[in-house]
């Protein structure tokens, strides 16, 4: 990490199970979750967790783009029109701008939103509004209660970086803007979780807490299902196609679990071996002035390991504020997925739970009753929605993950070749003492 004291911020003062289309859309939820083939299990996740890159629409945003350093030149450089991966592109989202609130009370840090659409349910073609962290989280909240089948990004934790005591310094403050600013683009480029009320209302009210103690809107037919699960009933077994994704979640976060511990440890070690090259530097150059024949070279030895030290803590800067957040953003991920599996569950278990019912019935031909059939239209809302965004989740995580360890070698070969020009720069001074003995 860079020396010195933290930087301060401005403050202002004091299915079935199988494959199937989703029951309450058209031809394009069809296409989102395979059209009318039905392809089994094992295909399926082949093609989740095996194949190629698949190019879908509003895939999500890649782990290196970060926002401009002011909204404007964001706004001035963005246009409506521009057509990405195919798609007409109709709104965007940036965080910047943090601030530091002094009250009474409390100090806090509030960040900027823009917000540029042409869509319908946007008044304005434009809106600035200001939001501290318990408004995102109540927005993830809000997504979670009222799209239940949907799989909500993940917040930052409420501490992004283990040890940081400042959490107002501001390198802290980026780490938390830059993963609000994904987490907002996570949503806007979700095509199902980009129009809901609530995130409207997050990005337009001037005073969110109005709509805070509201409430504002109760929660869906879903959700209300999700939450009125049969009591007492345990679920058979999820199918196959979900079995294996539960697995791989676990594998999935075990690993990355594993790589973020380590990951640490090897940066803790290269701070304090860059707090040994800080201090073993300034010796050769104490030395030189006790060596007048050596001064020179003695110097240059100095110099060098100065510009390794330079090198290193770049290095340590771009591991800690780039890689370690895209593995703790996957990890709660992973946490996420598992808890809309869990939901998918206790909506198959309800259904099983009423199937049983109707089936102990002493009618010959008992009728299925209107809401045992509505409860196996949810569970199919389930399945193809969660399909869909497990599809969507695994396209973006190959985009991250591709650009985090590319961006990873690319670094560690930048320092290695600062290490090696740093080095070969005294060889010459060397030789030139050698020749005049």
């Amino acid at each position: 990490m860079s020396g010195g004291p933290p930087k301060g911020l401005p403050s202002t003062g004091p299915h079935s199970l199988l494959d199937m289309p989703h029951p309450l859309a058209g031809s394009s939820s069809e296409e989102a979750v395979g059209g009318d083939s039905t392809p089994s299990p094992d295909l399926l996740m082949a093609r989740s967790f095996g194949d190629k890159d698949l190019i879908l629409p509003n895939g999500g945003t890649p782990a290196g783009t970060s926002s401009p350093a002011s909204s404007s030149s964001l706004l001035n450089r963005l246009q409506l029109d521009d057509d990405i991966d195919g798609e007409t592109r109709d709104l965007f989202v940036t965080v910047d701008d943090p601030k530091k609130h002094v009250c009474t009370m409390e100090t806090y840090i509030t960040y900027r939103i823009t917000t540029k659409s042409t869509r319908v349910e946007f008044d304005l073609p434009e809106y600035s509004v200001r939001r501290r962290y318990q408004d995102f989280d109540w927005l993830r909240n809000k997504l979670e209660e009222s799209q239940p089948t949907h799989l909500i990004p993940p917040l930052p934790e409420k501490f992004v970086v283990k040890g940081v005591v400042d959490r107002f310094s501001e390198e802290f403050v980026e780490t938390r803007r830059k993963a609000l600013d994904k987490f907002l683009k996570r949503i806007t480029d979700h095509p199902v979780l980009s129009f809901n009320e609530h995130f409207n209302v997050f990005l337009t009210a001037k005073d969110l807490n109005v709509y805070k103690k509201q409430g504002m809107a109760l929660l869906t037919r879903v959700g209300e299902s999700v939450k009125h699960v049969t009591g007492g009933y345990k679920l058979r077994s999820r199918p196959l196609e979900f079995a294996a994704v539960g697995d791989y979640l676990d594998t999935f976060a075990l690993k990355l679990g594993t790589i973020d511990r380590i990951a640490q440890r090897i940066i803790k070690e290269e701070i304090e071996y860059l707090v040994e090259l800080r201090e073993y530097g300034p010796v050769y150059s104490t030395w030189s002035a006790l060596e007048g024949g050596l001064a020179e070279p003695l110097e240059g030895v100095s110099a060098c390991i100065g510009s390794c030290s330079t090198a290193l803590e770049e290095l340590t800067d771009d591991m800690t504020e780039d890689f370690l957040p895209v593995l703790r953003e996957y990890i709660l991920y992973s946490d996420s997925m598992k808890s809309v599996l869990k939901k998918r569950d206790q909506v198959q278990a309800e259904y099983e739970a009423k199937l049983e019912a109707v089936a102990l019935r002493k009618e010959d031909r008992p009728k299925v009753p209107a809401d045992v059939e509505k409860c196996q239209d949810r569970m199919e809302c389930f399945n193809a929605d969660l399909k869909a965004d497990m599809e969507r989740w695994q396209n973006n995580k190959r985009q991250d993950f591709r650009q985090l360890l590319m961006g990873m070698a690319d670094k560690n070969i930048q320092y290695y070749e600062k290490c090696l020009m740093a080095w070969e720069s005294i060889i010459p001074l060397l030789q030139e003492k050698q020749e005049a003995k």
